[in-house]
């Protein structure tokens, strides 16, 4: 029997499209609190804005940027008393920068990467953690990839964050163990998202190539499948999901149709 989602509060990183977004409206829709953040704030408000008028449900958002860990800090501290208890973080937060051999790879875009794929991810879960610890109860769900299960040509840098979310994932399952609180990862393959388009640097004719004759996973089929393991029963805990498109097979070999 699957656990009732009504009235829980869930914050998602990095919800002001994408798979954040379809997450946010996926746990709306069954009736869940939502805090939202992402690094723009007129964005992430037309969100809440969204979610409010389609679902009628509760929603705090605010802008954050996961890279900032006094900003993270202080606020996740800050947040009402009425929101403080948070019942599910959604890391979903990240990004992608360039596609080149590793030297002839932009050094700044290396930096985009680690600093808010692996650092991001552990500065909002530093913030949240021990208040779950602490009640007794909670859930996190990384959002890692493919990429985090195997390397690729001229992906050296972000295959080597997502490997890291892969490994920050396992480590916390271990070290929460006995606490109540479960941890996950749903790592996707091909996702059309924005998710190209800034790893080409708003090349929009590059990134639509990625997805060519493919038919391609959308943001909603990953926010169905995270909702699904966040309303698992207490003892039962969805601890990997990798999920690929029908055509996708691994990271680099994928079936295109003329």
């Amino acid at each position: 029997m699957k656990q009732n989602l009504k009235d829980k509060i869930v914050f998602i990183t990095g919800a002001s499209d994408g798979i954040g977004r379809a997450t946010a409206l996926a746990f709306a829709g069954e009736g869940a609190r939502l805090i939202i953040s992402s690094r723009r704030e007129d964005k992430i408000n037309k969100v809440a804005d969204e979610i409010r008028n389609r679902f009628k449900t509760d929603v705090f958002s605010f802008p954050m940027d996961v890279r900032n860990r006094k900003e993270v800090f202080e606020k996740t501290a800050s947040l009402p008393d009425s929101w403080k208890e948070i019942d599910f973080l959604i890391n979903n937060a990240g990004l992608s920068r360039g596609f080149d051999k590793i030297y002839n790879d932009n050094p700044d875009g290396w930096d985009e990467m680690i600093d808010t794929n692996i650092k991001g991810l552990l500065n909002v879960t530093k913030a949240v953690l021990p208040g779950m610890v602490e009640r007794k109860r909670g859930h996190i769900i990384n959002i890692g990839s493919i990429a985090g299960h195997e390397a690729y040509p001229n992906g050296a840098v972000y295959c080597s964050t997502k490997h890291a979310v892969d490994a920050i994932t396992k480590a916390m399952r271990m070290d929460l163990l006995g606490s109540n609180v479960k941890v996950s990862t749903i790592d996707p393959g091909m996702v059309e998202t924005n998710f190209s388009n800034v790893r080409f640097y708003g090349d929009t004719e590059r990134a639509k190539n990625v997805y060519k004759g493919v038919n391609p996973l959308k943001a909603e089929d990953i926010a169905e499948t995270i909702v699904f393991c966040a309303s698992r029963p207490a003892h039962v805990n969805i601890a990997e999901v990798v999920i690929l498109a029908g055509a996708q097979a691994s990271a680099t070999l994928v079936h295109r149709n003329p």
